[in-house]
């Protein structure tokens, strides 16, 4: 090169030079550009793959319980100190690390209280025990780990709290409490304890402060429930103290509301085993919905009560899980979450996420025959106590367990739902809320936003990039195009800031005004075209050849107004002066102020520039020679520009509806702005919805860094980007061709 450039004048070499760093800057912005894009879909990558990585579980160490076999096991946030309970009632605190006894330990029932029975555990979080004596009484006794700070250190206290004294609460005098469940609060006690006498009994205590004068009010409760207690396997009690829960030998499950404490009502009873087999575990999930059961087979079954066609409550089986191989002897629930912990009778330990429905991994533990199972309050950990005397520490990693392609993409049976739905709910005021991360309502509302604004503005901009081009005087051409390409630069949330608190409104007053509109323009512009055609020439002469455009501003204005006029009297004729709640009544379609066809328009004035201006570039840039000899053929200029100049420019104007689209399903402000921000399904164009950038730009600045939330969010982004770029890389292929195709016109 430097040989070929050596006996040109300086000029040329000068030219040459500046065309080489030219063709190197476009090669480098090229490659960055494309490096850019790479990394930023490896970023969006490497914050969503973690998603879906499963859950380990580690063996940390194995020691012998200090208070012997151990009943049940509990312990602190931290998981430092816990409390082994022994089947005779003998308890002691220790440390989970190693095992050593902390204290001296003592008994949960006292002398006069009566030998131990039967033990119990309320809610994990809540870390309240039970004992039930030979003497019918049941003793309550809540866990209790103080922290403090020493030297920056801290330092957990543990101790044990009885709620109604050593002496516990008469249940049943003299009758030995078999089978007993429970819940404890500050303010309220619930029990049902099934005695050796064949009773079922149901005992509140409640305590009110009035606020008046402070006093505190003591109110017990006595029922029995109506069922064979001789054969009750299994009890739960609900954590908000409403619901009980039931097990019999035949493998029955009864659901009692126990809301009234005096008469406890059986509401429902299924099968769950189905006449094969027993039930052998029973735990509810997190807030006190949903239970998990487990039977001899090693099945796993979840279920809660669901509203039927007539306000009556059945019990309906909401998903299975993979089975274990043996049978399953304890379940041990999250303290916040909808995950749970499954031990097989073999040592065989599983953990799963109820909403997800997932598996996320299996563990041999090797302790055959436990007798308590529990999780850390934190998930990070997980106690197993063998008949052997023996407890296993383990160390749990869970981050994500909410998600799975179910739980994100199809549909789920949601708690307090009457059937499965595609729900997006990612925040509550209540810690036991049930995280809703389906997708599907956001990228449905990304599209149907798109598909709407298309609609809308693809005519508009294509037509008149048609006419602009090819027909219009070049005079006037020259202050049309610049000014709609201006449009452009409007900010979209001037558009969305107009749409929401002006056209929203707008349109709600001026409903069937609005949609006259759609078929009274188009008809209106038809029938002024006719009459031009048909008029005299002497009066066809006042519009410029290519200024008929012009003329029709009057027209669009009168169409306009007197659209908007019959619309307020139609809709007072005939519909009740209210066309929204006509539909509603006639028609079940709800409307909302900010929807789908505000937001329609709204977007289609913000990509009608864009696809206008490319359009309308590929229009007008047919070679002349084309058209010339279409026309000198005979063929008329309608004719030469259906059949020669739309398909000589297919390729530019694909590529301009193709841009817009894309630009339509990444808008955020109009969205944002001019729609309810509701995550539903429905094709009603008068309902809102949720974008996926809409509900990203909304949810992003309040979720926590490095949760599931947080990055759902980023693979909300991920599914956006990817979408992008398939649109945009079969959009090239079809430009290609088209291309290839009309280059011989």
């Amino acid at each position: 090169m430097a040989e070929a450039s050596a006996g040109m004048p300086p000029r040329e070499r000068w030219r040459l030079f500046k065309d080489r760093c030219f063709a190197l800057v476009m090669a480098v912005g090229g490659v960055a550009v494309i490096v850019a894009i790479l990394l930023i879909f490896f970023y969006l990558l490497y914050v969503v793959v973690p998603l879906f990585r499963g859950a380990t579980v580690t063996a940390q160490t194995s020691y012998a319980s200090p208070s012997g076999a151990s009943a049940l096991v509990t312990f602190d946030e931290y998981a430092e100190t816990g409390v082994s309970v022994a089947p005779d009632g003998a308890y002691r605190f220790f440390t989970i690390a190693d095992g050593h006894a902390r204290d001296q330990g003592g008994t949960l029932a006292a002398a006069r209280a009566g030998a131990v029975t039967s033990l119990a555990a309320g809610d994990p979080a809540t870390q309240v025990l039970f004992a039930g004596t030979d003497r019918g009484n049941v003793v309550v006794a809540q866990a209790t780990f103080d922290i403090e700070f020493k030297d920056d250190r801290r330092v957990i206290t543990p101790g044990l709290r009885f709620v109604h004294g050593t002496r516990g609460l008469r249940i049943a005098r003299g009758d030995p409490i078999r089978l007993l469940a429970g819940q404890a609060s500050d303010e309220e006690t619930t029990l049902i304890a099934f005695t050796a006498g064949g009773r079922a009994v149901l005992v509140n205590v409640a305590e009110t402060t009035s606020f008046l004068d402070g006093e505190t009010t003591r109110t017990t409760s006595r029922a029995e429930l109506d069922i064979d207690a001789a054969r009750v396997t299994h009890a739960v009690v609900a954590r908000d103290h409403r619901s009980v829960y039931v097990v019999t030998a035949d493998g029955a499950l009864s659901y009692f509301d126990v809301r009234n404490k005096n008469k406890p009502r059986l509401v429902d009873r299924a099968s769950v085993v189905d006449g094969r087999g027993a039930i052998t575990a029973l735990a509810f999930l997190a807030g006190g919905v949903s239970i998990v059961v487990g039977d001899d087979r090693g099945r796993l079954s979840q279920w809660f009560a669901v509203r039927d066609e007539h306000g009556n409550y059945q019990l309906k089986r909401v998903r299975r899980f993979s089975a274990l191989p043996a049978a399953i002897v304890r379940i041990a629930p999250e303290h916040h979450r909808k995950a749970f912990a499954a031990l097989a009778d073999d040592g065989t330990l599983a953990l799963y996420h109820a909403t997800a429905e997932r598996e996320l991994v299996r563990f041999a533990s090797g302790r055959r025959a436990a007798r308590a199972l529990i999780q850390a309050p934190r998930a990070d950990t997980a106690l197993i106590a063998g008949a052997d005397g023996r407890i296993d520490v383990l160390a749990l990693d869970n981050p994500h367990p909410e998600v799975s392609l179910k739980s994100l993409w199809g549909k789920v049976w949601y708690e307090h739902r009457a059937a499965p739905d595609y729900i997006w709910q990612s925040s509550s005021a209540s810690s036991d809320f049930e995280p809703k991360y389906s997708l599907m309502p956001l990228t449905f509302g990304t599209l149907k936003a798109a598909l709407y604004s298309m609609l809308f503005a693809i005519p508009l901009a294509v037509l008149g990039a048609i006419y602009t081009a090819y027909f219009m005087r070049p005079a006037l051409r020259a202050l049309v195009k610049p000014s709609i390409e201006v449009m452009a630069a409007l900010p979209t949330v001037i558009l969305g800031f107009l749409a929401g608190l002006w056209l929203a409104p707008l349109i709600e007053r001026e409903l069937l005004g609005i949609l006259s509109c759609f078929v009274l323009l188009p008809l209106a512009v038809l029938a002024a075209s006719f009459g031009f055609s048909r008029a005299p020439r002497a009066l066809t002469r006042l519009v410029p050849e290519g200024c008929e455009a012009l003329a029709l501003i009057p027209v669009i204005c009168l169409a306009t107004w007197f659209a908007l006029t019959i619309g307020q009297a139609l809709e007072a004729t005939f519909f009740d002066g209210n066309l929204p709640y006509w539909l509603n009544v006639e028609y079940g379609l709800t409307y909302d102020q900010r929807n789908t066809l505000v937001v329609a328009i709204a977007i289609g004035f913000a990509v009608i520039p864009t696809i206008f201006s490319i359009s309308e570039d590929a229009v007008f840039s047919v070679p002349r020679h084309l058209t010339m000899g279409s026309l000198a053929l005979g063929a008329t200029p309608w004719q030469t520009a259906t059949r020669v100049v739309l398909l000589t420019a297919s390729p530019g104007i694909f590529s301009a509806v193709m841009i817009g689209m894309g630009r339509a399903v990444g808008e955020t402000m109009i969205v944002l702005m001019a729609t309810g921000n509701t995550p539903i399904m429905d094709v009603n164009v008068f309902q809102g919805l949720r974008a996926l950038s809409a509900n990203i730009a909304v949810e992003m600045p309040e979720s926590e860094v490095g949760s599931t939330h947080y990055r759902i969010l980023f693979l909300a982004a991920m599914v956006l980007f990817l979408a992008t770029f398939v649109v945009n890389t079969l959009a090239e292929i079809v430009r290609q061709r088209l291309r290839r195709r009309y280059a011989s016109l």
